[in-house]
């Protein structure tokens, strides 16, 4: 990639700073999460303290013949949990007990699409979205889209699914508002949005739209090379991606870099922001982002653990990215997934060692690695979704 101009800005003589170690957490409840185990071919309960945000392994699913799990998506209901399997082309539906413990539920499997990855649900609750790396038509890449019965929690592929998503989607974010949906496609820099038009949708970008998904207008736009990690901020104007394997020469000689994108409310088009791409003054390689409930933060993480997370400011009338004093920070962490637990102010990174667990300051965003991270999971994890 060349000819990009990075912007690396330091915030200094500002009391707002990652560089501080109180955490600003208030206690919450002991609550759960779940992580996939792909190479156990399993989905593991986790145990959340609400007072330390440490991480202990529960009970894992029972091993399934040809299970691989990787992507999964919780039910608002919190009765359901829906896991991709790459191994069999299928979404297996799991059951959620009063304790958490998971059993197959008598709806699962379901069909999914080829390659199937990544699963999310909509606002509502009432449809799950799961890219297909391989997909079923030229462009290599598509998103299924089931309705959720809402009685059983049984998937019914909508009209039209799947839909082309172009080549090799992987991550997926729904805004909040439900309006817009994009799709990373980490084979060649970019990514791809979509409405999403449900049939009961009354918002205003949905009039005439016949398809529950449809590419917006000027749809894939270039990222980077590697487009990977999908980040909106609180309030929806701005779209982040982790470009993994970006240059950023001639600046600077490391690699990987984040892109930030407008995104036009009434359409959902991308445009770049002022001073896209954005990257840390050190640091290789970040796949996974973040956003703090507040809207304040982002944080990208890279493997490993030399300035492996990077921690910004968003620009509030901008959405350009602002580095804070003393970040990349040097933390056990990892490039697998990202998370934010807004019961306690708690930052959850999947690496080769498992969950690292830190705190993070909610007035300077400052991360601090929580007693005995990583936790481990025995396995290298795949996704994990909290049960908030």
């Amino acid at each position: 990639m060349t000819g990009v101009v990075v912007i690396i800005v330091t915030l200094a003589g500002f009391s707002l700073s990652c560089g501080s170690s109180s955490s600003g957490n208030s206690t919450a409840p002991n609550h759960n999460a779940y992580v996939t185990l792909p190479s156990l071919g399993s989905v593991a309960l986790l145990y959340i303290n609400g007072a330390t945000g440490a991480v202990s392994l529960g009970a894992k699913t029972p091993t399934i013949e040809n299970f691989s799990p990787f992507g999964l998506a919780l039910l608002k209901s919190k009765k359901l949990l829906y896991v991709v399997n790459a191994h069999a082309d299928t979404i297996e539906t799991f059951n959620i007990a009063p304790d958490g413990t998971l059993t197959p539920s008598s709806a699962s499997p379901t069909q999914a699409g080829n390659g199937p990855y990544a699963a999310v649900i909509d606002p509502t609750g009432q449809y799950l979205l799961v890219t297909n790396t391989a997909g079923s038509n030229n462009d290599g890449g598509d998103v299924s889209v089931y309705a959720i019965d809402s009685t059983t929690g049984a998937l019914t592929e909508v009209s039209g699914s799947p839909f082309r998503a172009n080549s090799s989607p992987t991550e997926i974010l729904i805004t909040p508002s439900g309006k817009f949906v994009f799709v990373s496609n980490p084979d060649i820099g970019m990514v791809t949005a979509f409405l999403f038009c449900p049939p009961q949708s009354s918002q205003p970008q949905c009039s005439g739209v016949q398809n529950v998904l449809t590419q917006v207008s000027g749809s894939p736009v270039f990222s980077g090379l590697g487009a990977s990690g999908l980040a909106v901020d609180a309030s929806e104007q701005y779209l982040y991606v982790a470009n993994s394997s970006a240059s950023n020469l001639p600046l600077q000689s490391n690699i990987g870099n984040i892109s930030g994108f407008n995104i036009d409310q009434n359409t959902g088009g991308l445009s770049p922001i002022t001073g896209s791409p954005f990257t840390a003054a050190v640091g290789n390689n970040p796949s996974a982002l973040t956003v703090d409930p507040s809207g304040k933060f982002l944080y990208a993480v890279t493997p490993g653990s030399s300035f492996s997370i990077w921690c910004f400011t968003i620009t509030s009338t901008s959405g350009q990215l602002v580095s804070v004093q003393g970040s990349p920070f040097s933390q056990t962490a990892g490039g697998l997934f990202a998370l934010i637990d807004p019961t306690g102010n708690y930052l959850y990174i999947g690496g080769s060692n498992g969950v690292a667990g830190l705190t993070y300051n909610s007035f300077s965003g400052a991360p601090a690695a929580i007693a005995n991270s990583p936790f481990p999971t025995g396995v290298p994890p795949g996704k994990m979704v909290l049960f908030e």
